[in-house]
């Protein structure tokens, strides 16, 4: 007997596929809503920057120019150009397109054509077919020009989906090629800056070398009138040793940042070289906006949200396959046993069809790819939210940090003043006989951390506005992919 249960499910299946071949087919699953995250009305961090007004934000695309510096935008066109990675993303995007097409194909119907000849001798034993049993052996030719037309009509949308998806998946690709881009030119100016600040380093470095040599100079003179202690030049030059070798590790470490750039850029390390030039340069003003805006400046957002809808899709084509797959079929061509009369009118055939299938029982098979894909698309919803959180965490880590920065790069600049102050007094206390040297030698070394110091800051500064304009998305906007889908068309389907 047939259970109530089963019944009203397999009725409600017959019932959709009959309105569905009534009107003239329709998409099965869910539609597609953008799930909502609750974004806050401000950013918690205050600091020196500004609110971006209409029509203001950071330059599209070339957000780099915001610093205004020349060199830095001459190595990111370089980057643009020639870098792997970009290369790599780039080629990935076009794969993504191809796929679209690949996808689209099946909405239009499919003709081959084909053409035999063969020559066959039928045996005078074979079993007979009819009510005349075969006599002898027979010799012919067969001559055959076939055409065959099949389209699968798609009723229940499962090619429409599988297009929807594909498009989807297209434009999660085209925002991950500018998170790509993104990342490549922010690390890039990061190692730029960061090069930038380890030569202010060496400059201070090397100036407290050339003043802790007149100083070691000026103890050796006074060592050889008597009046200096053999201590206090070997403490100096201990001192002037230890300061040139910061110079070698300071080297070191600034040929890394080098190297860094020229893979970025695309360029040989060994062929790459970047020329010392002081860090002169201050943190631009960045126009953050509202915290709400971030989910269409970031790529990686919109790259997640293009996932969910890309997996909303799959779930429409698994649901397609609990309905029957129908397709119309031709068939026509010519044949004939001699070649001459191969294009007779009598030697023409034709047949027209339609077929459906379904499956009656397939071990649970469809309702688990089913379960399947609606996981993936909860997965998909979990990552999307994760990272719209990391991206809010990131503009808040951007801010409080440029806040805090400054105002130790403020107090920075008093500590140096006051370190220069306090050895131009040791120096005058110990030639007046006053203190002993080694006052002299510590308000050195204080000088000189002072300095690194205050450049570690600026460098610090400037790396951290460049990711937080990452953090913001670099200028870019989600409505850059309205333009990305492609659309199936019979230009498409006539291509070769």
């Amino acid at each position: 007997m047939i259970s109530r249960r089963w019944w009203r499910g397999k009725g409600l299946q017959t019932t959709a596929a009959a309105a569905c071949l009534l009107w003239g087919g329709c998409t099965v699953g869910p539609e597609y809503h953008r799930p909502a995250v609750e974004a806050p009305t401000h950013w918690q961090t205050q600091g020196p920057w500004r609110g971006a007004q209409p029509h203001d934000g950071l330059p599209k695309g070339n957000w780099w120019t915001l610093f205004g510096d020349a060199e830095l935008n001459q190595y990111e066109a370089q980057a643009l150009s020639a870098s792997p990675t970009l290369a790599g993303a780039a080629a990935r995007l076009t794969q993504a397109r191809d796929f679209v097409r690949i996808t689209q194909s099946g909405l239009f119907p499919q003709l081959t054509a084909a053409a035999s000849a063969e020559r066959q001798r039928v045996s005078a034993n074979r079993p007979s077919t009819g009510t005349v049993p075969p006599t002898a052996a027979v010799t012919q030719s067969a001559f055959t020009i076939p055409f065959t037309l099949a389209w699968e009509t798609d009723l229940f949308g499962g090619v429409r989906r599988s297009v929807e998806a594909a498009n989807a998946q297209l434009q999660s690709t085209a925002a991950d090629t500018e998170n790509v881009r993104l990342v490549v030119t922010s690390e890039l100016a990061a190692d730029y800056f960061s090069l930038r600040e380890t030569d202010a380093e060496i400059a201070a470095v090397k100036a407290s070398v050339e003043l802790q040599q007149k100083a070691l100079d000026l103890v050796q003179s006074r060592h050889a009138g008597g009046v200096a202690s053999g201590l206090d030049v070997a403490q100096q030059q201990t001192l002037l040793d230890s300061t040139r070798t910061q110079v070698s590790l300071l080297a070191q470490q600034r040929a890394q940042f080098e190297h860094a750039i020229a893979v970025l850029a695309g360029v040989p390390a060994s062929t790459f070289h970047v020329a010392v030039r002081p860090l002169t340069l201050a943190p631009p003003a960045i126009p953050v906006g509202v915290p709400s805006g971030l989910l269409e400046r970031r790529p990686d957002i919109a790259a997640a949200e293009r996932q969910m809808a890309a997996a909303n899709a799959g779930i429409g084509v698994v649901r397609s396959a609990f309905f029957p797959d129908v397709t119309l079929a031709a068939a026509a061509g010519l044949q004939s046993r001699n070649l001459a009369s191969l294009f007779d009118l009598s030697s023409t055939f034709w047949a027209l069809g339609v077929s459906a299938v379904q499956d009656v029982f397939n071990g649970g098979r469809n309702r688990a790819r089913l379960d399947f894909a609606q996981a993936g698309y909860q997965a998909t919803v979990a990552d999307y939210r994760q990272t719209v959180l990391v991206a809010f965490q990131q503009v808040e880590d951007g801010l409080s940090g440029l806040n805090d920065l400054a105002q130790a790069a403020a107090t920075q600049q008093a500590a140096v003043a006051d370190a220069q102050r306090a050895l131009d007094l040791a120096n005058n206390r110990y030639t007046g006989g006053l203190d002993p040297y080694i006052n002299v030698i510590t308000e050195q070394q204080n000088l000189v951390n002072a300095q690194r110091l205050a450049a570690q800051l600026l460098g610090q500064r400037l790396v951290t506005s460049v990711f937080l304009i990452k953090a913001l998305g670099g200028g870019w906007n989600a409505s850059a992919l309205q333009t990305v889908p492609l659309r199936a068309t019979a230009n498409q389907a006539f291509q070769p």
